[in-house]
């Protein structure tokens, strides 16, 4: 993980005056991209765009969850997406290949995406012809829940195949999300996960989360996800007038 996120800072035990310059200067990179991210979304709400910032560990489903979601609004919702991986803009290209327009930010080395990658991202979308944008961020349950990238809803991706006790392990993660999909249900006969658990867990975090189970493979749970779609973006639309 990269050194520039706070990865390697231990927060508990500070003792040498190293560690103390290292923690200054991750505050000063936090502060600095919370400026960027407030710019980011008072550049989406310029244009009424609604901002979603997608985090989970690598292979939860969040490229197969916007496909899905671009199959199912493309007639209602023009939808855009941000893509970030530390390399390969395959994920951008099976977007495209959907209709919807990606741009593909590669990260090399760092394990997130932050708010000044977003703006890149952002100059390269036709706003203006766009209702959702998603973020698709590096798939990583640590580093993204660190860094606002200016987006008004954030959404963790929660696999059946990752253990229920994803919430409790990475807590950050989950605190810093509004809504968790519980997703892969399709193979909940085969595996021990109890989304009763999971839930539980999750909201001893964040009391507020909302979760939704789903499965991009079978389209269960599907719809569910975009009516939530569609009324967090109704009431965004409410309030922006």
């Amino acid at each position: 993980m990269c050194r520039e996120c706070g990865c390697s800072v231990n927060h508990q035990h500070v003792q040498h005056s190293e560690d103390k310059k290292t923690i200054e200067v991750f505050t000063k990179i936090l502060d600095a991209n919370d400026k960027q991210a407030q710019e980011n979304r008072e550049h989406f709400q310029e244009y009424g765009v609604y901002c979603i910032n997608l985090m989970s560990s690598p292979g939860a489903g969040k490229t197969s969850l916007l496909e899905k979601t671009i199959e199912f609004v493309s007639d209602e919702l023009r939808i855009g997406v941000i893509e970030g991986d530390l390399e390969t803009n395959r994920d951008a290209q099976r977007i495209k290949a959907k209709g919807a327009p990606a741009y593909q930010i590669t990260t090399g080395n760092a394990c997130h995406l932050d708010a000044f990658m977003v703006h890149e991202g952002i100059h390269h979308l036709p706003l203006e012809e766009l209702d959702v944008v998603f973020i698709e961020n590096v798939g990583n349950l640590v580093c993204p829940a660190s860094y606002d990238v200016g987006a008004h809803l954030n959404v963790v991706l929660l696999s059946v195949t990752e253990g229920e006790d994803k919430p409790e392990k990475y807590p950050v993660m989950f605190r810093c999300a509004d809504l968790m999909l519980i997703t892969k249900i399709d193979l909940l006969p085969y595996v021990d996960f109890s989304v009763d658990k999971a839930v539980s867990s999750a909201r001893k975090l964040k009391p507020n989360m909302d979760f939704i189970t789903l499965s991009a493979k079978t389209g269960e749970g599907i719809e569910n996800w975009i009516d939530y779609l569609k009324f967090k973006l109704r009431i965004y639309k409410r309030v922006a007038k």
